[in-house]
C-alpha cells in the first residue's frame, strides 16, 4: 500500500465558498484502482509559495510516495500549480502528463488547455490533476496503471518491473 498525499489548490475551496467535490471522487478512485487511501491532505489557496511549501512538507517530512494535486492547472491568472510543481520536482515525467491530456481529449478538446505536470521529488511521484471531476477522473484513469511501476522504479525496485 502506498502512502498518498493530496493537495487541493483552490481559492474558493480554501475560503469555504465551494465544496471540494473532487476529493471524494479521487479517494474512491485511489481505493478501487490502487487499493490505497489518502493519508495526508491539504487545501491551499492558489498561491505558488504556499503550494510549494505544502508539496515539500508532504514529500520531505511526511514521506508520501505519491503526491497528487487537484486544481490550478488551467489558464486563469491564479492557476499556478504547475509553476509551484516545477519549483519542487527533481525530474519531469512528460509521458504521463502527455498521456493524461491525450486520453482526456477523447472526451473533451478542452483538455488541451490543462498545463498539468508530472515529475519526481526524491522517491516520490508528483502528479497534477485538473480541478473538475470529469477532467480529474479522465486524467487519473489515463495513467493509474503506470503509477505502481513508476513508484517501484523511483524507489529503486528491479528495472524489470512489468509496465504493460
Amino acid at each position: 500500500m502506498w502512502k498518498i498525499g493530496v493537495i487541493t489548490s483552490s481559492n474558493s475551496i480554501y475560503r469555504g465558498v465551494r465544496e471540494n467535490d473532487c476529493l471524494p471522487r479521487l479517494e474512491a478512485l485511489l481505493q478501487s484502482s490502487l487499493d490505497s487511501s489518502v493519508m495526508h491532505y491539504r487545501v491551499c489557496p492558489d498561491n505558488m509559495e504556499l503550494l510549494k511549501e505544502s508539496m515539500i512538507e508532504l514529500v520531505d517530512r511526511e514521506r508520501v510516495d505519491l503526491l497528487l494535486t487537484i486544481g490550478g492547472t488551467g489558464l486563469s491568472p491564479e492557476d499556478v500549480t504547475p509553476e509551484a510543481t516545477e519549483l519542487v520536482i527533481d525530474r519531469h515525467v512528460p509521458g504521463l502528463a502527455e498521456e493524461m491530456r491525450r486520453c482526456a481529449m477523447q472526451n473533451s478538446r478542452r483538455s488541451l488547455l490543462t498545463r498539468a505536470t508530472v515529475g519526481t521529488r526524491g522517491n516520490a511521484l508528483v502528479i497534477n490533476l485538473p480541478g473538475s471531476i470529469p477532467f480529474m477522473e479522465w486524467c487519473f484513469l489515463a495513467i493509474v496503471d503506470q503509477i505502481p511501476a513508476a513508484l517501484s522504479l523511483i524507489q529503486g525496485a528491479n528495472e524489470n518491473v512489468n509496465t504493460k
